[in-house]
């Protein structure tokens, strides 16, 4: 499941049939969980023949899981595609893990670890609810989650450049280093000048994220092959917004390298730069939303043209 390609079926794919099947199975695994975790939960054992029936049941059930998500062919969107495969694995290793448990356990009465085994089973295959019906909402979810992790960044570095707070104030006692007064710990006038600027972006990324979500949830189709690759191109490049800013983040903590934040802060402008072109050029940016795109894309630029300024004397 988790390497596997899917087969492109030779019937036409429905995707209403796909949940239906997909729903099914994961309600038959839960079952069969709970069977299996009551049969081992008192004495006396379960005979020969009772075991091997629970096994094949077990493996039948999840055989079904796996057998529908590789119905789920590329076509219908990897952004989708990936989501369900990551709910379908965690059935499976769910799975083998309350087998683990049972056939390691060493008394026949129920354990702690298998009562969180089978709910681990249960929570598993109850995602299938929660999960995207199609690539729009998947990308829509995708782009949320993203959003989540950069405004806890932004939030954090602004905490952190509070006028004369010591960034590490939280994490070292003045003990352990001695004398406060170095470099090593403090921003300097100069470094908190370039990273407003630094800040400026990281901000724009904020702002990039929720315009490009808020788009896709106006906008965002996905009836044609051509509007899903789009809405997963969209999905792949946002992804790279969160990891550039922690880099440009981590690079702003004194002592600080100008350097190296000029380069990851290039990084992080080039993604959102990327991230703008790709939204302008697809489906989720008609005309009406083409303002912000330009206003955006002149805020990436005036900010990383700030932040060259100030390091252009380190070159």
């Amino acid at each position: 499941v988790a390497e596997g390609e899917p087969g492109e079926g030779r019937e036409p794919f429905e995707l209403p049939r796909f949940w239906d099947a997909l729903g099914q199975t994961f309600q038959v695994t839960s079952q069969e969980a709970t069977k299996l975790s009551l049969a081992f939960s008192r004495p006396p054992l379960p005979s020969a023949e009772d075991c091997r029936k629970l096994s094949e049941d077990v493996q039948n059930a999840i055989l079904a899981v796996a057998t529908v998500y590789y119905w789920l062919p590329k076509g219908q969107g990897t952004t989708l595609r990936k989501m369900v495969r990551d709910a379908t694995t965690e059935v499976v290793e769910g799975m083998i893990q309350l087998t683990d448990t049972i056939l390691n356990a060493s008394e026949e009465s129920l354990s702690q670890e298998q009562l969180i085994s089978t709910g681990g089973v249960w929570e598993a295959c109850e995602q299938v609810s929660n999960l995207p019906r199609d690539n729009q909402a998947a990308v829509v979810s995708a782009l949320a989650a993203c959003l989540g992790v950069v405004k806890d960044a932004v939030e954090e570095m602004e905490h952190a450049l509070v006028e004369g707070q010591d960034p590490y104030g939280d994490i070292m006692e003045d003990e352990e280093l001695g004398f406060r007064g170095n470099r090593d710990t403090y921003w300097s006038e100069a470094d908190r000048q370039l990273l407003s600027s630094c800040m400026g972006l990281m901000k724009a990324s904020k702002a990039c994220l929720k315009k490009v979500l808020a788009a896709v949830k106006t906008h965002g189709k996905a009836d044609s092959p051509e509007q899903i690759a789009q809405l997963d191109d969209l999905a792949d490049i946002a992804n790279e917004i969160s990891p550039s800013v922690d880099e440009l983040a981590l690079s702003m903590y004194p002592p600080v390298n100008p350097l190296a934040v000029r380069l990851n802060a290039a990084k992080l402008a080039s993604v959102l730069k990327k991230v703008l072109e790709i939204a302008k050029a697809s489906h989720v940016c008609p005309p009406s939303e083409e303002g912000w795109v330009q206003f955006l894309t002149g805020a990436v630029d005036h900010n990383m043209n700030k932040v060259k300024n100030f390091t252009q004397g380190q070159l």
